[in-house]
């Protein structure tokens, strides 16, 4: 059975920037533009006529520009595109706004179109794009100690999984280190979505940082007396005594 195509619609307030990327990616195997928007009052609109898997992002638009349109879309349909934000400057503080508003990820400009063309595959497929900068862009705009947000009840085994997204695993990489089941897995991580409120792991990656769950430079699991503001009681890293070691066999593109 053929993959159908993912569509995707771009919204630059530059034509030359909409024009080179829709011929470019168009060209791309897999990858199918189908729209684009000058301005991103038009991106709902357009979304709701072709209903594209991706919407490629600028955030610096006149009228109502990318962080706003993200937030729009989230706001007014039940099941929103993927956004992958494209942007001149990584550390932009309007990237991480976007980020923070639902968007899966972001690109940059410069990026030759073999990497742009990733960038919407692996959005599309809901997995985390560029961990390292996402990580990076998260732990730069941390609050300090102190300063975490309210608390969320993840269970301990949520908590895990929650601290393994934030460094850039995949399900199956996860389902590998703890010993788990890929669709233990991906139960565990919707259920973190869930829980956070979520769209996507990218804003749970934020939401983790923001909240102090993960701080910049860490990257172990939580000890047992770990306590945490995402976490209820007993904390995330309190373990039962009976099984807590066994060892269990390990036995997408959603939405």
């Amino acid at each position: 059975m053929t993959t159908p195509p993912i569509t995707i619609l771009i919204a630059d307030d530059d034509p030359l920037v909409r024009t080179g990327l829709r011929t470019l990616l168009a060209a791309q195997p897999g990858i199918e533009p189908v729209a684009e928007a000058s301005d991103g009052a038009r991106v709902l609109p357009l979304v709701r006529q072709f209903r594209p898997d991706v919407v490629l992002m600028d955030v610096r638009m006149p009228d109502l520009d990318g962080i706003a349109a993200t937030r729009l879309l989230r706001e007014s349909l039940p099941d929103p595109p993927h956004v992958l934000v494209i942007t001149t400057f990584e550390n932009d503080d309007y990237v991480y706004e976007a980020l923070r508003s639902g968007a899966g990820g972001f690109v940059l400009k410069r990026a030759d179109i073999g990497q742009i063309a990733l960038a919407v595959r692996v959005v599309a497929s809901g997995a985390l794009l560029f961990p390292e900068a996402i990580r990076a862009l998260a732990a730069a705009h941390a609050p300090p100690p102190g300063n975490a947000h309210g608390p969320v009840a993840l269970t301990p085994r949520e908590a895990e999984v929650l601290r393994l997204v934030a460094e850039g695993l995949s399900n199956q990489a996860i389902a590998t280190r703890l010993f788990l089941g890929l669709e233990t897995v991906k139960t565990h991580v919707g259920s973190v979505l869930t829980k956070l409120g979520a769209r996507n792991r990218t804003e749970a990656v934020i939401m983790a940082y923001e909240s102090g769950f993960v701080r910049p430079g860490e990257r172990r699991l939580p000890g047992p007396d770990a306590a945490s503001p995402l976490c209820g009681s007993p904390p995330c890293g309190a373990r039962g005594r009976r099984g807590s070691g066994r060892r269990r066999t390990a036995s997408r593109r959603g939405r």
